[in-house]
């Protein structure tokens, strides 16, 4: 085993005060830390996997897409709670995803990459070429005599990757290697297929992996987009309610008995009809808009 360097424990103690401070229902709990004799984390146990795993164990099957957009919603919720602490993950991929036991919900790890918005270090290559966004890749400085720098909106480029494998299942940039993935996407600005994307979630790829950062939305707007989109599936999947069943009409007066009768089938009607739209409406919120602060 290669002896830890002051540099090691550095980057440990700086990780270490980040994921402690952080407290959200999408992403892993800080435990502990072991510091002898290895440089060890301890966080909650997520039994489910990496995200990475999970989708290669079903390919090519594709994800339900109320199931891909969820997933992708508890990611934008993480993301939110972080970039509204001032903190940058830079390195968010499938592999730093984990799936929970019933691989319905996922949380986000990883944080030895992060950091806060203000450090100097953001102006440093860090990161998994294949979702890093093209300003950190870039070697020329922008202005010169200007150190290279770039913000938040890096997270919101490897985001868009993610995602556009939760809808296709697929490996972006398959068969190049990782320099290649970056040369492409600098020089040649080059981003995943949307052929087979959905049009309602194309234009939205394209605005979070946007060539400019200024172009590409925050998390506070993804959220609020991917809420909507999955409450419309939602919606869109639920049954009509059955109609209520309606007695012929008599032609003489309607007797005491059948009028309390019909007045009761009105009634239990409502009731099951209010009940089923309680639920929805209760069910949406829980989905779409949880307390994440």
């Amino acid at each position: 085993m290669s002896a830890v360097t002051d540099g090691h424990k550095e980057r440990f103690e700086k990780e270490i005060n980040l994921h402690s401070s952080l407290d959200h229902e999408n992403i892993v709990k800080f435990v502990g830390a072991i510091v002898h004799p290895a440089l060890v984390l301890v966080t909650e146990l997520v039994t489910g996997d990496t995200l990475t795993k999970y989708l290669y164990s079903i390919r090519p099957q594709l994800l339900d897409l109320k199931l891909a957009i969820s997933f992708a919603l508890d990611v934008a919720r993480a993301m939110k709670y972080l970039h509204g602490n001032h903190i940058v993950h830079r390195d968010l991929k499938p592999n730093n995803l984990l799936l929970t036991e019933d691989k319905r919900r996922i949380k986000l790890a990883d944080f030895g990459m992060a950091i806060e918005e203000s450090s100097n270090e953001m102006n440093s290559t860090a990161g998994t070429y294949r979702w890093m966004a093209p300003e950190v890749i870039r070697t020329e400085d922008h202005i010169v005599g200007e150190k290279k720098r770039y913000d938040r909106k890096v997270d919101v480029y490897s985001f868009a990757i993610v995602f556009w494998e939760l809808l296709t299942n697929e490996l972006p940039f398959n068969g190049r290697h990782g320099f290649q993935v970056a040369y492409a996407n600098v020089a040649h600005n080059l981003r995943p297929s949307l052929e087979n994307i959905p049009n309602e979630l194309a234009p939205f790829l394209e605005a979070c992996w946007a060539a400019n950062p200024k172009d590409r939305p925050e998390f506070v707007a993804i959220t609020h987009f991917l809420g909507g989109f999955l409450e419309k599936l939602c919606i869109a999947d639920m049954p009509p309610p059955k109609l209520m069943e309606v007695a012929p009409l008599d032609t003489g007066r309607a007797t005491e008995s059948y009028k309390k009768k019909r007045s009761k089938h009105f009634f239990d009607s409502i009731i099951r009809y209010e009940s089923t739209f309680n639920w929805l409406s209760v069910r949406l919120h829980s989905l779409t808009y949880p307390n994440t602060e």
